[in-house]
């Protein structure tokens, strides 16, 4: 992949969050650092400490489609989710998440927070095979979206060593998640599920012939 600026800016931007956030002080100081005048950074990253947060998490969601693509998980499909969310977090430094967290959490932001996690979900649904094309699909990426949210937020406090306790927290997220699609499942089966399904939610269609939320590149 050919390096470019925006590449180049992200990475030197990266360097000065620890010291001064995910803003656009650390935006401009990257620019900074690698000759990068002021009003490019900015073409670069018109969101500013929002913009550097989309950015190093598509980033990491990038690295986990290859990790998916060229070593996916075995075993069982639930223990595949987990090991797919667990390797999605080895990508990150808390300190960066942190503070990116801290940029998206402001109301003016939500929506991409959202919409950041949702295609982190996707990329895992899609990378251990989903092919889905209807209620299922926005389904599987909520529940999965939540159990991400819930799980970041434990790993970002989690004092225990080699983060045991997140592991073991995801697990059980993850078990929840495997309990509400075999009960969803059950009720498909039943007489007149199917019809009922039709009226409530056949309208719902995923995103065809345009990337899906989460292949999109991080730049």
């Amino acid at each position: 992949m050919t390096d470019t600026d925006q590449d180049r800016l992200l990475r030197a931007a990266l360097e000065h969050v620890p010291f001064d956030g995910m803003n656009e002080r650390a935006l401009l100081a990257g620019a900074r650092d690698i000759g990068l005048p002021q009003a490019l950074a900015r073409v670069h990253f018109p969101q500013g400490g929002a913009g550097l947060a989309a950015a190093y998490h598509r980033r990491a969601d990038a690295s986990l489609r290859d990790w998916l693509a060229t070593s996916p998980p075995e075993g069982r499909f639930r223990d595949r989710v987990a090991e797919a969310v667990w390797q999605r977090l080895k990508l990150v430094d808390p300190e960066l998440v942190r503070a990116g967290a801290a940029v998206l959490a402001l109301p003016q932001n939500s929506v991409l927070a959202a919409r950041l996690v949702w295609e982190t979900a996707d990329v895992i649904w899609v990378g251990l095979g989903d092919n889905s094309d209807d209620a299922n699909w926005y389904s599987k990426r909520a529940t999965l979206s939540a159990v991400i949210s819930a799980t970041v937020l434990f790993w970002l406090g989690d004092m225990s060593e080699g983060h045991q306790d997140t592991r073991e927290f995801l697990d059980r997220r993850i078990d929840g998640v495997m309990r509400f699609e075999m009960v969803k499942s059950r009720l498909s089966k039943l007489p007149g599920a199917d019809m009922l399904a039709r009226a409530a939610f056949g309208w719902i269609r995923p995103p065809r012939d345009r990337d899906l939320p989460g292949k999109q590149d991080y730049r």
